[in-house]
């Protein structure tokens, strides 16, 4: 019996099928599957300007396998355009909206299968979420990157705009020069180009195997990003009739498989939570101590912006995720017999697939690094861990001790690094800034940019309690735990205690004593913010960062 039987099968379900007639419904469409399609399509985020296309093809798929497309809305927020101010508050905090509204859109109308249709930084793993905690037939196919920008026979992609800001406020680009960026850096639409959350979600749909080959990296402009989205309308129906579902593909060798792609392509720091949020509906579970032990043992093989020279679109040539994933299986670092959503095994996937260019994926022989792209770093101001995306990080700064300037928010934060008050070998830390104390965990890639611009990135360290957009570079350590609105450490951090960074032995560590941070303890007073709507409710229910800032409740 197919699911959507319950709302249009029976003599009891006659004002049912009026309803849906009322929709243009034919008799003979309650005999065929409905696949419901959640559409994230809006006209303010550039990675989603064009995905009524894509969802048309999905369509054009599943009607030409039988089946009823059904399409449905799903919010998106553009982290670049909240970035730097309250509105990235309710980035990471809309991935839990977006989860829960598919699942009321998909529980409320019976649907017999679902196809995800995202693109940009919160909207893939909200419906990866939504995808496990149902556990109904879906799969995942999404709008694909941005095109580079080109300027002066360069490419120039977003982080490159925010670094030029910083460039200017020391008088080494001017205000003309950064027009000229603003106008090329993003040439059209798609998720921007260099391996930052967006793309490094995508990525993650294939290694965790909830999408197509190719998912993650064929350009939004190109027509082969409408076939894989007809491939992938027929593709559903194929897992409806087999009762397919992301429990059977989600385990926990996926995960690993997940992460040891994640630390050759040198993914966003924030795959470390969504990962882990994903994993939680998918009923598996994944500590930060085995991002550390995977990252131990996979060779970091990519370098994409903003770690490196190439973008998406280089490792697309180069043979995408899959030619990543076949370097690895020479290694024996993937599980191979773990099904997908191609109804084959990630072995059967990678026969015949070749890397094509040694530039851009490095071989297993000579990889970038030996070890991973991301780190997990521990020590007294980080019980619960804090997270560091290496692979950006200069080697001069793999080890750093300096002394702390503190902040208790981002804007105070990037205001002092704008005005020049932050100099060669400080520390800075921005801290309420967490999942509970932000509220919503922002991004900070304003001030990380401000001091890659500012030449500073490769003497200053940063980190904060909230968390890094994957365009940051530097020494720039997020997801600080507990935070500091739950009084971590971090909260006990005062203007010029020393800190130490060593990122190799994944280590951070406040230099002051037990007894004065005891003794601070009871002095403490926590920062409360004033919170209204949403995120007052989201800031009552969030769980630690450590814990994927997950809704659990």
């Amino acid at each position: 019996m197919m699911k959507s039987e319950k709302a249009n099968k029976g003599i009891d379900k006659a004002p049912h099928r009026s309803l849906f007639k009322a929709l243009g419904f034919i008799d003979e469409e309650f005999d065929r599957p409905l696949i419901g399609i959640a559409n994230a399509f809006s006209e303010i985020v550039p990675g989603h300007k064009h995905l009524k296309e894509v969802v048309e093809a999905v369509k054009q798929g599943v009607r030409m396998a039988g089946g009823v497309p059904v399409e449905f809305p799903v919010i998106g927020v553009c982290d670049g355009i909240a970035m730097g101010h309250e509105g990235m508050k309710f980035s990471l905090a809309s991935r839990e909206l977006i989860a829960d509204s598919i699942e009321v859109m998909a529980s409320a109308h019976c649907f017999d299968g679902l196809v995800l249709v995202p693109n940009c930084d919160k909207i893939v793993p909200g419906m990866l979420m939504a995808a496990a905690r149902l556990n109904l037939p879906a799969i995942i196919v999404s709008g694909g990157p941005m095109l580079a920008g080109k300027h002066n026979g360069n490419t120039l992609d977003l982080s490159a705009v925010f670094e030029a800001v910083g460039k200017v406020q020391i008088g080494g680009m001017s205000e003309e020069e950064l027009k000229e960026y603003e106008d090329n850096a993003c040439p059209g639409c798609g998720s921007c180009s260099g391996m930052y959350t967006a793309n490094s979600m995508n990525c993650m749909t294939e290694a965790l195997g909830m999408a197509l080959p190719g998912n993650g990296t064929i350009p939004a402009v190109y027509a082969e990003r409408v076939r894989l989205a007809k491939r992938t309308g027929l593709k559903i129906m194929d897992l409806v009739n087999k009762n397919l579902c992301p429990k059977d593909i989600l385990t926990e060798k996926k995960f690993e498989n997940a992460l040891a792609v994640d630390m050759a392509l040198g993914c966003s720091s924030n795959t470390v939570l969504h990962l882990t949020a994903i994993a939680h509906e998918a009923d598996v579970a994944i500590d930060l101590e085995k991002i550390n032990e995977i990252s131990e043992r996979t060779p970091n093989l990519c370098r994409l912006s903003p770690a490196g020279p190439h973008h998406v679109e280089d490792l697309y040539q180069a043979g995408g995720v899959q030619a990543v994933m076949m370097e690895l299986s020479r290694g024996n670092l993937l599980h191979m017999d773990e099904l997908t959503v191609s109804d084959a095994t990630v072995g059967d996937l990678l026969v015949g697939v070749k890397n094509k260019n040694n530039n851009v994926i490095s071989s297993l022989e000579n990889p970038k690094s030996k070890k991973g792209g991301l780190a997990v770093l521990w020590g007294n101001l980080a019980p619960e861990g804090g997270v560091v995306k290496k692979s950006a990080v200069s080697p001069d700064m793999m080890k750093h001790r300096g002394p702390a300037r503190v902040f208790d928010s981002e804007e105070n934060a990037i205001k002092s690094v704008l005005g020049g008050h932050i100099v060669h070998g400080d520390v800075v830390v921005i801290r309420y800034e967490g999942p509970k104390g932000g509220p919503g965990m922002r991004e900070m890639l304003s001030p990380t940019s401000a001091l890659v611009g500012m030449g500073l990135d490769k003497t200053v360290a940063l980190i904060t309690d909230g968390r890094f957009s994957g365009a940051t570079k530097g020494s720039a350590i997020g997801h600080v735990s507990p935070e500091a609105s739950e009084g971590g450490p971090i909260a006990l951090v005062e203007e010029g205690d020393m800190i130490e960074i060593d990122i190799e032995n994944c280590k951070l560590s406040l230099n002051v004593s037990e007894e004065v941070l005891n003794k601070r303890k009871k002095d403490l007073k926590i920062l409360e913010k004033v919170n209204y709507g949403y995120l007052k409710r989201y800031s009552k229910m969030v769980s630690s960062a450590s814990r994927g800032a997950i809704v659990d409740v």
